[in-house]
C-alpha cells in the first residue's frame, strides 16, 4: 500500500483549489530550479570544451614531453630515441633543433623561436602538418632553406608564401672585422595557423638539417620530443627515460610548461561553479516561499488531518515529500535541458549570430570561430547533487511550520 503521506503530498501538487494556485506555484518553482541547473550545466560544459579545445591545439604544436642536454645539445640522440621508443606508452620519439633567432623583412625585424623538424617523422608525431596553410610541411627539404612562419608572425612581417626573409642567428662568426651574426636568406614555404597566439606569433619551422647547419650543431640535436598515447602520462614517462639513461638531462613536459595556463582555467571553472550555484540557491529560496504559501493555503486541511489523528511527523513527511518532488523534477529537467543545449550550443550560437547579425566569437580575437562544449557527466552529477541537497534543505522549515499547526487555531474561523 502507498503511504498516506505520499498520497497527500502528491495530491496537493495536483490541487485545483483556488484556480490551481498550488499547482501554479509548484510549476513556477520547478521552472526556476530547472533554469538554474541548466545554466550551470551549460556554462561548465562550455568551460570544459574551451579547455579541451585549447589543449588539443596546444598539443598539436608542442611536445608531450622533451628531453634535452644540460649543455644544450644531445650528441648520441639516436640511442636515446631507441630507448624512448622501447618505453610503454611512447608512440613517437623525434629529434629537434630549437633556438632563438631574428626574422627580418626589410626594416621589419622580429624575434622568434626557430624549430628544426624532420617532416617525415613529424607528420606522425604531431599535428603540425594539419595547421599549415599556403604550403605543406614536406616542402621543408634539406638544403632548400625554406621556412614555415607562424601566421601572426608572417602578418606582422608583411610576407606571404613565396616571399623571402632573412634569418639572423644570435651566435656570431669571427671575421677580421669582428663578430658578425650569421644570416641566411630563406623562402617562406607556408604559414602555421595553430589558433594559439603564443605559437602563431613566435614560432618558425625549418628542416632539421638546415637548422643544425645554421646553429653549427653538426650531427647533434637540441633534444628529443616524445609523443605518448596518453598525454597525461608525460611527466612520469619522461622522468623514467631520463633515469634509465643515467641522468644528466633536462626534462620537461606540457603540463609543466603550461601549468599556470591550465591552473587559471580550473580556477575560473571553480569560481563559475560557485557563482552560478547562487542561481540554484535563489531557486531553492523560491521553493521555501512556495512551500510556505502552500502550507498557508492548506491550513484547514492540515487541521482536519490533525483532528483525525495524523501525527506531526506525518504532516512533516507529507510536505517534505512535496518539496523533494518539486526539487527532483526541477533538477532532472534542468540537467536534461542543460545537456541538450550543451550538445547543440554551436548550432544555437550560429543561429543567434545570423538572427542578430553580430559575430560573438571573432577568430582574430578568440582564435576560434565556434563555441566548444564538452559535457562531463561528473560535473552534471555534481550540479544535480548540489541542487537536490539545497532543495531538500529548503523543505525543512515550511514542513516544520506545517507540523506545528494547531487544529483549534486553524479552524477557528472556518
Amino acid at each position: 500500500m502507498i503511504a498516506w503521506e505520499w498520497m497527500v503530498g502528491t495530491r496537493y501538487l495536483r490541487s485545483a483549489h483556488r484556480r490551481g494556485f498550488v499547482s501554479f506555484v509548484a510549476v513556477i518553482s520547478a521552472l526556476g530550479l530547472m533554469l538554474g541547473v541548466a545554466v550551470l550545466v551549460v556554462v561548465l560544459s562550455v568551460m570544459n570544451g574551451f579547455e579541451r579545445e585549447l589543449r588539443s591545439r596546444m598539443l598539436a604544436v608542442t611536445s608531450h614531453a622533451t628531453l634535452t642536454g644540460l649543455e644544450g645539445a644531445l650528441p648520441d640522440w639516436r640511442a636515446i630515441q631507441r630507448r624512448a621508443l622501447s618505453l610503454p606508452g611512447v608512440t613517437h620519439a623525434v629529434p629537434f633543433v630549437e633556438s632563438q633567432a631574428m626574422v627580418a623583412n626589410g626594416a621589419r625585424v622580429l624575434g622568434a623561436a626557430v624549430r628544426g623538424v624532420d617532416p617525415t617523422l613529424e607528420t606522425g608525431a604531431s599535428g603540425l602538418a594539419e595547421h599549415i596553410s599556403g604550403g605543406r610541411l614536406t616542402d621543408l627539404q634539406p638544403g632548400a632553406w625554406r621556412i614555415v612562419l607562424g601566421k601572426t608572425l608572417a602578418l606582422e612581417l608583411g610576407v606571404k608564401p613565396g616571399d623571402t626573409v632573412v634569418l639572423i642567428a644570435p651566435e656570431g662568426s669571427a671575421t677580421p672585422e669582428g663578430m658578425v651574426p650569421r644570416m641566411r636568406r630563406v623562402t617562406v614555404a607556408g604559414t602555421l595557423d595553430s589558433g594559439m597566439y603564443e605559437f602563431d606569433r613566435g614560432l618558425a619551422l625549418l628542416h632539421i638539417a638546415d637548422a643544425a647547419r645554421l646553429y653549427r650543431l653538426g650531427d647533434e640535436v637540441s633534444g628529443v620530443r616524445l609523443t605518448l598515447a596518453d598525454p597525461l602520462d608525460a611527466p612520469r614517462s619522461v622522468r623514467e627515460l631520463a633515469l634509465a639513461l643515467g641522468g644528466g638531462f633536462f626534462v620537461s613536459d606540457w603540463t609543466r610548461q603550461h601549468a599556470a595556463f591550465f591552473e587559471s582555467i580550473e580556477l575560473t571553472k571553480g569560481l563559475m561553479f560557485v557563482i552560478l550555484s547562487m542561481i540554484v540557491a535563489v531557486a531553492a529560496f523560491n521553493l521555501v516561499a512556495t512551500l510556505v504559501m502552500i502550507v498557508k493555503d492548506k491550513q484547514p486541511d492540515i487541521a482536519l488531518l490533525r483532528t483525525l489523528g495524523a501525527a506531526p511527523r506525518s504532516i512533516l513527511a507529507a510536505f517534505v515529500l512535496q518539496g523533494v518532488l518539486i526539487g527532483l523534477v526541477g533538477t532532472l529537467a534542468g540537467a536534461a535541458l542543460g545537456v541538450l543545449v550543451s550538445y547543440n550550443v554551436q548550432s544555437l550560437v550560429a543561429g543567434l549570430e545570423r538572427l542578430v547579425g553580430v559575430r560573438f566569437l571573432d577568430p582574430q580575437v578568440y582564435f576560434m570561430s565556434d563555441l566548444p562544449a564538452a559535457v562531463e557527466w561528473l560535473d552534471v552529477a555534481r550540479v544535480c547533487g548540489v541542487a537536490f541537497v539545497l532543495c531538500a534543505l529548503a523543505t525543512l522549515y515550511p514542513s516544520w511550520r506545517a507540523a506545528r499547526t494547531q487544529p483549534a487555531e486553524a479552524l477557528r474561523h472556518d
